[in-house]
């Protein structure tokens, strides 16, 4: 039987790298794979605090990430070497295993923005993890192999690191489609009534932590400008994050029309009573919420970042658009107005080409082969 260990700081359902890793996890294991675990409990780091909003979050995070670079290394490494029989899959920050996930490129991300060089500097993780992966893609023994979520990353991944000395390969992220799917009419009605919406109100999703990076004043200034029945909820955000974007004069102005209602671990409710999701990024390694609203039959309006080239199609499941508010507006007017039954059939059928049965056999097919190999 092969045995898989993933080397990653967290693992488990919701969003972000740790429930990539926990579904490969669960589908592996119907393949009658043993998978193995190795996070930052195995790592020594469990006393580290979790992270959370304002300074004290931060830190945290910083320590987080730096104790799986450095001994989280050390320990996967030590590991392995004493389990040589074990494929290994790393998702995030530690220097070790066969196959690395490149779950996003921080230098990409910041370059994205503007000025990247002074948001580097003035960010001393990004620092610390921009010299990390250098080291990590410019050493043929770190890893052997680079799993690049779509093709585009695999190109900057070469163009940022020109020396880079490992071979990589395209898979992307896959979609709980039993999960996520369209919800019945009690469950939207149900979710759409906790908001207190109208029958002729319309809802436009957003989530993610991030509000620069992806988009969020960008959107809150778009959705201003449209009818005063399109309405804004936003998912996500620390406590300090959202009072900040809360309080910025284009926030105000939608008032009882724009809903902060902060980070959850299940986004379902409020893709069950929104009627398109909008994720205006300046950059996306893949764009995991993009399949999930999609599998519920959700048009999505986006900039062409992660996976939404290979998985939105203008004017059928809903909108691509470059990264400023009149096309922001326009294109979340053109999806709004799709036929909800035709969008929600042709989303669906979108979503279940990358169900994460089908990624997970593809990153076995991958280790197999690895494994094949001297």
């Amino acid at each position: 039987m092969t045995t898989v260990v993933q080397i990653t700081p967290e693992i488990g359902p919701g969003t972000g790298v740790g429930a990539v890793a926990h579904h490969l996890e669960l589908e592996w294991r119907r393949l009658g794979v043993d998978v193995r675990r190795l996070t930052l409990a195995e790592a020594g780091g469990a006393w580290l605090p979790q992270r959370r909003g304002g300074v004290r979050g931060r830190l945290a995070l910083v320590a987080r990430v730096v104790w799986f670079s450095t001994v989280g290394t050390v320990r996967a490494r030590r590991h392995l070497r004493g389990h040589p029989d074990q494929l290994s899959v790393c998702h995030n920050d530690a220097l070790a295993g066969d196959v690395y996930v490149n779950h996003g490129l921080v230098e990409v991300a910041m370059r994205a923005r503007g000025y990247h060089r002074l948001r580097l500097l003035r960010n001393p993780l990004h620092l610390f993890t921009t010299v990390r992966d250098r080291i990590r893609y410019s050493r043929s023994g770190t890893h052997r192999l680079v799993i690049n979520l779509v093709g585009e990353e695999d190109r900057l991944l070469r163009e940022t690191h020109p020396r880079l000395a490992i071979p990589t390969v395209v898979i992307g992220n896959g979609v709980d489609v039993e999960r996520f799917r369209p919800p019945t009419a009690a469950e939207r009605d149900e979710a759409r009534r906790r908001l207190r919406l109208g029958p002729a109100d319309q809802v436009v999703l957003f989530i993610g932590n991030e509000f620069g990076r992806k988009g969020l004043p960008l959107l809150v200034e778009a959705v201003a400008a449209m009818d005063p029945q399109v309405h804004l909820v936003v998912v996500g955000g620390t406590g300090d994050v959202v009072a900040a974007e809360a309080g910025q004069r284009a926030a105000r102005a939608l008032g009882d029309r724009l809903y902060f209602v902060g980070a959850h671990a299940d986004p379902r409710p409020w893709l069950h009573a929104a009627d398109a999701l909008a994720m205006p990024s300046a950059y996306e390694s893949y764009g995991l919420v993009v399949l999930e609203a999609l599998a519920c039959g959700l048009p999505v309006v986006a900039t062409s970042t992660g996976c939404v080239p290979d998985v939105v199609t203008d004017g059928v499941t809903g909108a691509v658009v470059e990264r400023t508010v009149p096309a922001l507006a326009a294109g979340l007017t053109r999806a709004l107005a799709l036929d909800p039954v035709a969008t929600r059939r042709a989303a669906r059928e979108t979503a279940e080409q990358h169900s994460w049965a089908v990624v997970a056999r593809r990153y076995l097919d991958v280790l197999q082969g690895l494994e094949r190999t001297p």
